[in-house]
């Protein structure tokens, strides 16, 4: 698990702004961090952003053996529901170990918190990774996540903008399409944003929402992008899409990244893997400029050096606290 020769071309050549990083990319520290040196090396930017998906639950890149496992997100919705202060505590200083995790390997982005509050009947895509079923909990526990990463020094994404809790199937494998109507979803789905719109990053959902448009996923809207997530919620960092290989978006590679950028994303992840599907990103890619590079610029910026903390003493505090919210850390 290298970065091969053609990989290492094609990075010299398109320049991308990131990387993302996924499981099959990782063996062990050693390994990772010399891919993470090596991209670095060959884009030429000490700062480059290096993402990754670590939430904790279901969705973590690493795990045990080389890292602790954490718990979803609804672990600590139960504890903010017993004690509102202990679910802040515990989620902040689980990101704030989870940020540890990363940036000791040249990580710097984390894709995390999410925004996202499911409902009864929506597909499970969702489901256990949210911070529960109301507005405010959910943006209370999103906003404490948010601050433990940056404590870390690693930057948060909001995500999946504008609201994939209500969702009826996984935009992994097909586009989920919402029905409801917008005085709803402007107090319940969009609600949870809004008090997050001032993160640096965001991240767009593959969702169709009929009552504002009826064709496009919020992706490739640039009604959504537009009137809900940069006006509606208020949402100035910088919008990266959704993965642009998922199957909830129709058309090439090409077409879907033209389409996103087309709609208001300033850049576009693609995380298959996949090198032909990455030169064909690439090639659809306009220059990085205007306020497109302004808020990326602003994004990198933001993230901030780590405060100092014991690791040992906060990872007993932590344990402590999913404890009494009846979870525990696996190490």
């Amino acid at each position: 698990m290298a970065i091969t020769p053609e990989e290492r071309a094609f990075v010299r050549e398109a320049d991308p702004w990131g990387l993302i990083v996924f499981k099959r990319n990782i063996r062990d520290k050693e390994q990772i961090t010399k891919i993470i040196d090596d991209f670095k090396s060959i884009v030429g930017r000490s700062d480059v952003p290096v993402l990754v998906d670590q939430e904790g639950g279901r969705v973590q890149r690493l795990g045990p053996p080389n890292w602790p496992k954490y718990p979803a997100g609804a672990v600590y919705a139960r504890i903010f529901d017993r004690d509102p202060a202990k679910g802040r505590a515990a989620a902040r200083l689980g990101a704030r170990l989870i940020a540890a995790d990363l940036l000791a390997l040249g990580i710097t982005v984390d894709c995390l918190p999410l925004a996202d509050v499911p409902v009864s009947g929506a597909d499970a895509v969702i489901g256990d990774r949210a911070y529960g079923d109301n507005p405010a909990k959910v943006a209370d526990l999103a906003a404490a996540i948010a601050a433990g990463l940056r404590d870390g020094g690693v930057l948060p994404v909001l995500k999946h903008l504008p609201g994939h809790g209500r969702a009826t199937a996984d935009s992994h494998l097909r586009l989920p399409v919402v029905n409801t109507d917008r005085a709803t979803l402007e107090a319940t789905d969009f609600a949870a944003f809004r008090p997050l719109a001032k993160l640096p990053l965001g991240m767009t959902a593959h969702v169709v929402f009929t009552a504002i448009d009826p064709v496009s996923p919020a992706t490739t809207s640039v009604t959504m992008i537009r009137d809900v997530i940069r006006g509606f919620m208020g949402v100035d960092g910088l919008l990266m899409s959704d993965d642009v290989s998922m199957n909830a978006l129709s058309g090439s590679i090409g077409e879907r990244t033209r389409a996103a950028f087309a709609a208001g994303c300033d850049v576009v992840l693609h995380c298959n893997g996949k090198l032909d599907e990455m030169q064909a990103v690439a090639a659809a890619a306009p220059k990085l400029e205007g306020a497109a590079a302004r808020r990326a610029a602003a994004a990198l910026k933001a993230r901030g050096a780590p405060d100092k903390i014991d690791l040992a003493a906060a990872r007993k505090e932590f344990a402590a606290l999913l404890a009494a919210g009846g979870a525990e850390i696996a190490s």
